[in-house]
């Protein structure tokens, strides 16, 4: 046999020892755990014979406790790029079988290896975690580590999208990494994340807590909104990845990508013409709205269990990918509060980082009130949304269903926030406050006077004068607040100055929206020369 050949077959043991990471037992026991090795979720991920792997064979150097003694080509992640959908994407999967994916320096550099790659290609970073965290026998050099990749995830943020996936432990400084990237997707059953563990937190506080109800995929789905997604299991979070690239731009220089669209863009939709209730108070869902007018009824809603009084997600119009923003009636009254406010707001600025329309549909009351959301900072949360809003150059549509009151008004892309193009249903209540609410306040000196006469009344013995008095006030609190809704509570004030475009047959709603998308096409607009604001955080 040929020296040259043989080097060759070297090069193929090489090759296969590295594919086994920590070895067939260590397979085996992340099988028997229901997890997928690095290897077999980017072959789920990316293009089938597209992946190409970078640094196959980078070997750890520490020499601490007798690591020298123990190494495995790879160091514990994989890393490379593919193609999804025939699209380049960057990755990096953590092995769980090499040292349970702990950290090392090296293991480091083979992230930041492929996250500047993805910098100068200009194409999405997707991370696989599944890691036991930083490898303590590296000591410093490990936190190091974690310290350079979430500079590059830093430094990439708003240039390329990056993505997280959480498929089994993430655990103190690596919670980070994933906290900076644009949409972590979680896997329930075998993912957690959290900074301080059940262990610790029981030796600090007492408290007895499970890893899933500490940092459980269904907790931070719903209750701190850490994560966008909570999936089924780790199939499915890599099913979300593959979608969510399909809506999304490579870089923050290109346009959103089209798709052939099969939808009419002259649709009518009648049942939006009846599907606001006769009662103001009556709740309506805003779900069917949002599929009434999309392509196809196809939307990708983010965090779906989270702040559920508003929706955020993509879905596309006429093929274009666009970022939904609609308050929900149907949860809270689709007020504002301190978690619908910030689940918007980074949704907003993301679509506007990344070139994606965003149409805005409202049907908002106002803001929570109660001490609860002012001890929270509701008036930094509210404010975010509308610095985001007011931030945003992308092209804005905003269309009011019913009501839009006082600062969430304001709040929820109005026109002097740089909205394109406003419009309204003939339903839409854009007011200060509310017909009964405005009454309470314009006619309070009225009120008091009625009831010192009522009180007057019934203390000289004449308790009928008393009731007509009151009922007489009543009526025409009642005249008055009919009044000030003819008056305010309808979209033709608005209109009258120009605050509302047009107001809109709500069937017709569909074209019109794309009718604007397409005029905005060619919008350009350019924020005042700055390093960076300064959002209320």
């Amino acid at each position: 046999m040929s020296t040259q050949l043989e080097k060759v077959q070297e090069l193929i043991r090489f090759r296969e020892e590295a594919r086994l990471g920590g070895g067939e037992k260590a397979i085996q026991k992340q099988h028997d755990k229901g997890k997928y090795t690095a290897r077999e979720r980017i072959a789920q991920l990316v293009d089938e014979g597209s992946f190409e792997e970078l640094d196959m064979f980078v070997r750890h150097r520490c020499t601490n406790f007798g690591q020298e003694k123990k190494s495995y080509p790879g160091d514990g992640v994989v890393t490379g790029y593919g193609t999804i959908e025939g699209r380049l994407v960057y990755v990096f999967a953590q092995d769980f079988t090499v040292f349970g994916g702990s950290l090392s320096e090296t293991m480091a550099q083979k992230i930041c290896k492929i996250m500047d790659m993805a910098m100068k290609m200009g194409a999405p970073v997707i991370g696989l975690n599944d890691s036991g965290g930083a490898r303590i026998q590296e000591g410093i050099n490990a936190l190091a580590g974690y310290a350079e990749i979430f500079q590059r995830n830093i430094l990439a943020s708003g240039v390329v999208p990056q993505i997280s996936a959480i498929l089994g432990p993430c655990a103190g400084g690596a919670v980070y990494s994933p906290a900076l990237t644009d949409f972590t997707i979680m896997a329930k059953g075998i993912s957690y994340m959290f900074l301080t563990g059940p262990k610790v937190v029981k030796t600090v506080t007492g408290e007895d807590v499970t890893q899933e109800a500490l940092g459980g995929a269904e907790v931070h789905a719903s209750k701190s909104g850490v994560a966008h997604f909570a999936a089924e299991d780790g199939e499915e979070a890599i099913k979300i990845i593959r979608k969510l690239i399909s809506f999304i731009p490579q870089n923050n220089l290109e346009e959103t990508p089209l798709v052939t669209c099969t939808d009419p863009i002259d649709r009518l939709e009648d049942s939006l013409n009846d599907i606001i209730p006769e009662q103001a108070n009556v709740a309506y869902d805003m779900y069917e709205v949002i599929g009434a007018i999309i392509d196809n009824g196809e939307f990708l809603e983010v965090s779906r269990d989270y702040a559920k009084n508003i929706i955020i997600g993509f879905a596309r119009f006429n093929g274009q990918s666009v970022g939904i923003v609609a308050n929900q009636p149907k949860f809270l009254a689709g007020v504002l509060d301190c978690n619908a406010s910030r689940k918007a707001a980074r949704f907003v600025r993301f679509c506007d980082a990344f070139n994606i329309p965003i149409v805005s549909l409202v049907d908002v009351p106002g803001f929570l009130p109660g001490t609860g959301q002012e001890y929270n900072a509701v008036i930094l949360h509210g404010a975010k949304l509308l610095y985001a809003y007011g931030e945003a150059t992308v092209p804005k549509v905003t269309v009011t269903l019913r009501k839009s009151y006082g600062g969430s008004h304001i709040v929820m892309s109005c026109k002097q926030l740089r909205g394109d193009m406003n419009y309204a249903w003939p339903t839409a209540e854009i007011a200060v406050m509310g017909a009964a609410g405005a009454a309470e306040v314009l006619y309070a000196g009225d009120a008091k006077k009625a009831k010192e006469a009522a009180k007057a009344a019934k203390e000289a013995g004449k308790p009928e004068e008393a009731e007509k008095i009151m009922a007489d006030f009543k009526q025409y609190i009642i005249d008055k607040e009919k009044e000030y809704n003819d008056l305010f509570c309808n979209p033709y004030n608005a209109a009258k100055y120009g605050y509302i475009d047009d107001v809109i047959e709500p069937r017709n709603t569909r074209f019109r929206i794309i009718r604007a998308l397409q005029q905005l096409q060619t919008k350009k607009v350019v924020n005042p020369a700055k390093k960076h604001g300064n959002i209320p955080l």
